[in-house]
């Protein structure tokens, strides 16, 4: 995609809402015994200005700018399905963007995601992603033929410069890719009412980050035969879980055969604790029956006049 320069922000971030339909996501997994309906307690209401929202509808602050992570590919994959036959729990996601300021959908915004697999591993960066067996408990004991002493040409003094960082953790600049795979990332325009879904995999984890699913939202652009071009970017934000969904796909394969140490949505450095408002997805699925599938709902509040392509975050 093409990303122009757009407005400089005009309005406070904060003024960002989130509409959820009350039920919908139970809904349309099916209402019976057995269903998880995932949902934040502290979700914040508020009253939208001007709003339209229909009936049995609430809205809600978004706040949920964030980076856009090192492992993000402007690919043009124009697509529903983003699986390409990589395994993991099958992960309806239902996404919808309206206008933070009157409530009323975006139709013919591109939105963007991308994430890891069931593992950890980002496609385009596979040698660079920290999910996969690496990511794993170190193994114990001491080497025997470990040296001893002291070296005699060890470096004195205080080092100077700025020390090496850890892991990419989902946070950082951009990374040039490593390899030319693409599967889990994908680009739909919302319709008139604007919705668009995607089939993907409920994603893994890896070292630094809880479970997340990346997003961008465009705006002002026009589809080409080479894909989505021109407009700005106006939101750039992350898609999380519920913790106790997590504890229930890693029950599962092939997340049960991770060794990565996994952060908790609490220990996470990028959510920031809001529920809702800072992109915890409502999820659904039939307990004890996850492999079956989740589906997953929220819907994005954006000022179509702003620029947010997160990465001055």
């Amino acid at each position: 995609m093409t990303n122009n320069q757009g407005p400089a922000h005009k309005k406070d971030v904060t003024r960002r809402r989130v509409i959820m339909a009350g039920g919908a996501v139970v809904a349309a997994a099916g209402v019976g015994a057995g269903v998880v309906a995932t949902a934040s307690a502290d979700e914040e209401k508020s009253t939208a200005s001007g709003g339209t929202a229909g009936q049995g509808e609430t809205c809600y602050r978004l706040t949920s700018e964030t980076t856009e992570g090192p492992y993000y590919i402007d690919a043009d994959k124009i697509r529903k399905d983003i699986t390409e036959d990589k395994e993991g729990i099958p992960l309806t996601l239902r996404l919808k963007v309206i206008d933070s300021d009157t409530c009323k959908p975006l139709k013919k915004a591109a939105v963007d995601i991308w994430h890891c697999d069931a593992l950890g591993i980002y496609s385009g960066y596979e040698s660079m992603s920290q999910g996969g067996p690496g990511g794993g408990t170190p193994p114990s004991g001491a080497p025997t033929d470990a040296p001893t002493g002291v070296p005699t040409d060890a470096p004195s003094g205080t080092p100077t410069g700025t020390p090496p960082s850890g892991g990419t953790g989902g946070g950082g600049g951009h990374s040039e890719p490593t390899d030319d795979e693409r599967y889990l990332r994908g680009t739909q325009l919302t319709d008139k009412h604007g919705y668009v879904e995607f089939t993907t995999v409920f994603p893994g984890w890896y070292q630094g980050r809880a479970v997340h699913i990346h997003t961008k939202v465009h705006v002002g652009g026009k589809m080409t035969d080479a894909g989505y071009e021109g407009g700005h970017t106006c939101h750039t934000g992350q898609f999380f879980f519920a913790e106790s969904a997590v504890l229930d796909s890693a029950k599962e394969e092939p997340y049960s055969t991770s060794t990565t140490t996994r952060t908790t949505l609490t220990e996470d450095t990028i959510y920031d604790q809001s529920g809702v408002t800072g992109g915890l997805l409502k999820l659904s699925y039939r307990k004890g029956r996850m492999a079956r599938g989740v589906t997953g709902s929220i819907t994005m509040g954006v000022d179509p006049d702003e620029t947010h392509d997160g990465t001055d975050l």
